[in-house]
Formats: C-alpha cells, sequence, structure tokens
C-alpha cells in the first residue's frame, strides 16, 4: 500500500511536499489545503477588483460641478485598467520571488495607497491632473489577478484546474459587480454628492482580507525563485496565441465594465443612479458565469468552448448595433449584458487552455522518451507564469476599449464606430481559435495509433 506524504509546512507557512497529480497525496491532505488557498485567494482578489474598477463608479457621481467631459471621463478610467494590466507581469514574477501566500498579503495591504489617496482629493475642484494620477493609483488592484491565478494554479491537479481557476477568476471578478452595487446603494441613498462613502467600505475591508491572507494561505517551495519560467513562457508562441484571445474575453470584460455605465449615460442620456441601477448586472453575471466556462471547457475541451463563445459575443455586439441604431434602451442593455455573460464564459475557457497547452507539450515531450516527472513540473511552472503573463497582456483590452469609446463618442457621439471594431477584432479570434486549435486538433485525432494528438480537447 502507497504511503502518501502530508505537506510538510515549515516557518513561515512554507510547504516542501506537493504533488497534486498524485491522488493519494491529493484526497488524504492536498485537496483541504488547496481549497483553503483557494478561498482566501479569493477575498483578497474581490477586494482588489474592486479597487481596480472604483473609479468606473466615481465618474457617475461626477457632476457639471466637476467640469469633465465625456472623452475626459473614458480617458480617467483607461488610466487604472492600462496601469493594472502593466503590473501583472511584476506581480506574476513576485509570485516564485516572495510566495503566494506572502505576495497575497503584501499586495491586499497596498491597496490602502489607492484608496485612502482616493478619500483625500475626491470632490470638486480638484484637478483632473490629480484624478488621473490617483486612479492610475488603483491600478494596483488589477495586479492581484495574475499573482492569484499563478499561485491557485500551483496548487491544482490538472483535471481540477478549469473550475479551480474559474471560480478564482470569478470571485475576484464579482468584485466589479459589489463596487458598483454598492455605488449604487450610496446614490441612492446619499444622492450623487458623497462618493467617498464607498471608501468607509473598502478601507477596512482591504486590512481584513490582508489579515486573513497572512493567517490562512500558505507558500510552496516548488515554484520559489522561479523566475526563469516566465522567460520561457514568453518564447514559446502558445503564450503570445492565447494573450491575444484572452484581449478578446478578459479585456472586453474589464473593458465594458468600466465603460458601461459612461456609454448608458453618454448614449441614452441616463442619470447616475438610472445608470448605477444597470451598470452592475453585466459585471455580476459575467463573474458568476465565469466557472461554467471553465467547467464545461474540463468536459468539452476550452478551445471548442472559446470558438463558440467568440462567435456569441460577435453576435452580441451586433445587437449593441442594431439597438444603438433604433435608439432602443431595452435591447441595447440585452446586447452589452449579453458581451459580459459570454466574455465570462471565455474567461474560464481560456484560462482552462493554458495549463492543458502546456501538459499536452509534455506529455509529448514524455512519449519521446523524457523524464515524466521533470516534464510535468516543467509544465505546471511554465503554465503559471504564461498565466500571469497571458493576463497582463489581456487586460490591455480594458484600455483599448475605452480609449475606442472615447474616440468614438468625442467624434460622433456614439459608440456605434467603437462596436463595428469590436465586431471585427472578435471575427478574427474566432478565426485565430479555429485555426490554431480546433483545425489542427481535428487533424492530430486521425494521427497515426500511438501519436500523441498535442492539442486534443486543449
Amino acid at each position: 500500500m502507497a504511503v502518501h506524504e502530508h505537506p510538510t509546512t515549515r516557518r513561515g507557512r512554507w510547504i516542501d511536499h506537493w504533488e497534486p497529480e498524485d491522488p493519494g497525496f491529493w484526497e488524504s491532505t492536498g485537496k483541504k489545503v488547496a481549497n483553503r488557498n483557494l478561498w482566501f485567494s479569493i477575498f483578497v482578489e474581490h477586494v482588489g477588483f474592486s479597487v481596480w474598477t472604483l473609479w468606473s463608479v466615481f465618474v457617475l457621481f461626477m457632476g457639471p460641478e466637476y467640469g469633465i467631459d465625456a472623452a475626459g471621463k473614458f480617458f480617467l478610467v483607461s488610466t487604472p485598467a492600462f496601469v493594472g494590466a502593466v503590473l501583472r507581469v511584476p506581480y506574476t514574477f513576485a509570485v516564485a520571488r516572495f510566495g503566494g501566500r506572502n505576495w497575497t498579503v503584501v499586495s491586499g495591504l497596498l491597496l490602502l495607497i489607492p484608496t485612502v489617496a482616493a478619500a483625500f482629493i475626491l470632490q470638486p475642484g480638484t484637478s483632473y491632473s490629480t484624478f488621473v494620477l490617483v486612479a492610475a493609483l488603483a491600478g494596483l488592484g488589477g495586479g492581484n489577478f495574475a499573482s492569484s491565478m499563478t499561485n491557485i494554479n500551483t496548487f491544482y491537479p490538472e483535471g481540477r484546474k478549469g473550475l479551480a481557476l474559474g471560480l478564482n477568476a470569478g470571485g475576484g471578478n464579482i468584485g466589479v459587480a459589489v463596487a458598483q452595487l454598492i455605488g449604487l446603494g450610496v446614490i441612492a441613498a446619499a444622492g450623487a454628492s458623497q462618493p467617498k462613502l464607498l471608501l468607509m467600505v473598502y478601507i477596512p475591508l482591504v486590512v481584513v482580507v490582508s489579515i486573513c491572507a497572512a493567517l490562512f494561505m500558505d507558500n510552496l517551495t516548488s515554484v520559489r525563485n522561479d523566475t526563469g519560467a516566465a522567460r520561457e513562457s514568453l518564447r514559446d508562441p502558445q503564450t503570445s496565441i492565447m494573450s491575444f484571445l484572452y484581449i478578446g474575453t478578459f479585456g472586453s470584460f474589464i473593458g465594458y465594465s468600466f465603460a458601461f455605465g459612461l456609454v448608458l449615460q453618454n448614449q441614452f442620456g441616463r442619470t447616475p443612479l438610472q445608470a448605477a441601477a444597470v451598470t452592475f448586472i453585466g459585471p455580476l453575471l459575467g463573474s458568476l458565469i465565469r466557472p461554467v466556462g471553465g467547467w464545461l471547457s474540463d468536459r468539452i475541451g476550452g478551445a471548442t468552448v472559446t470558438f463558440w463563445n467568440f462567435v456569441a459575443m460577435a453576435a452580441a455586439t451586433i445587437v449593441c448595433i442594431v439597438a444603438s441604431g433604433a435608439d432602443s434602451l431595452a435591447l441595447f442593455t440585452v446586447g452589452f449584458i449579453g458581451l459580459f455573460v459570454f466574455s465570462g464564459i471565455g474567461n474560464g475557457s481560456t484560462y482552462k487552455m493554458i495549463p492543458a497547452i502546456f501538459r499536452q507539450k509534455a506529455l509529448a515531450a514524455i512519449d519521446a522518451g523524457s523524464p515524466a516527472e521533470a516534464e510535468l513540473l516543467r509544465a505546471r511552472r511554465i503554465s503559471g507564469a504564461a498565466i500571469g503573463m497571458i493576463s497582463a497582456v489581456g487586460a490591455l483590452g480594458g484600455l483599448l476599449i475605452n480609449l475606442a469609446f472615447r474616440q468614438s463618442f468625442a467624434a460622433t457621439k456614439s459608440g456605434v464606430p467603437a462596436f463595428y471594431g469590436f465586431l471585427a477584432f472578435y471575427m478574427v479570434c474566432v478565426a485565430v481559435t479555429y485555426l490554431v486549435y480546433l483545425r489542427r486538433q481535428r487533424a492530430e485525432v486521425a494521427a497515426p495509433d500511438g501519436a500523441r494528438p498535442m492539442y486534443a480537447r486543449v
């Protein structure tokens, strides 16, 4: 009877022995430890997303007394989107350098910087440049996602990564909707002149979740000092391809989350309360359904889910274009919320694809004679690093969407030109997914006996 070692935890909550692919180890103790780390990771990432998107709520409070037009507001919300995307790169390295638990604590406490700063400057009369600077600080909340996903990826076996990563990301993404829902409550209860009331919720929350991470999370020594994995992942063309697809899924989700309220205000003349009453619905549904995308991908393959999902996103974009032409707020809202739902499913499916792609490469190397243990460990290392890099590039979609809306409204006072650009992009994503994964997969399934299909059911 095989003996399965328990995780050995050293001082500082470092775990030396971690073999999630060993069924005995996983069932005896691995699952319990992994799930504990997952739930507390979700708490910190949830608050991080909320802080990252606070300015999408703040701009709804900014009436004429602030002296900022629609184009200025779109630029303002694009600033934290850009900074958050850039920070995801060093945040990915930080997990290997400092440990997943240690960096979660630090990255949580860093959220005090943008929240406390906003409490001082959020009022009429503040210069626009100051607003931009403090909005940029909110990008610290965007970096959390990369380190959190990189960390959680290392805790789970391949067959459970889709759901685990979906829960981790979905629980974080839902922070967008929660921040917007709290904003709705503030506007409804205190009017559009009290944006600082949101910070009375989030500043204490930042402290609480950081303390919880320190008390209940762990570090894995198997990923420590492994910054070379990031360089390896960048050299692999699959990282570039998946980054492009992730711009279409997560980039859409975060970009639309920042922009939805502003589009409703500027294209359909909604008041702050009317916009806030609808804005949170899209991010909420997109967040809740993200684990479903991972779950479906565990069963029928991430590439298949991703392909049909981009088709659905293109269809939802057409609905938004038609609704804009007909000046139908109801139809437009249905189409826009559809974009959130499908971007959420796509977030789950693309993230499932990443570790599956590198594991398939490892299995092919094992078939060619390479040591199994070394190849599987390498796949976990590189996929963890790739997840962080891909999340950084994907988050740039949030910047691009808001800049597209800014230009569209500045030129035509309508979002329709921007939607045509989004439609073209989604069609390119459909083509890339099919050509790189699905067409290739069908050819590989017909490979000679003994040959392992490289991307089958990725």
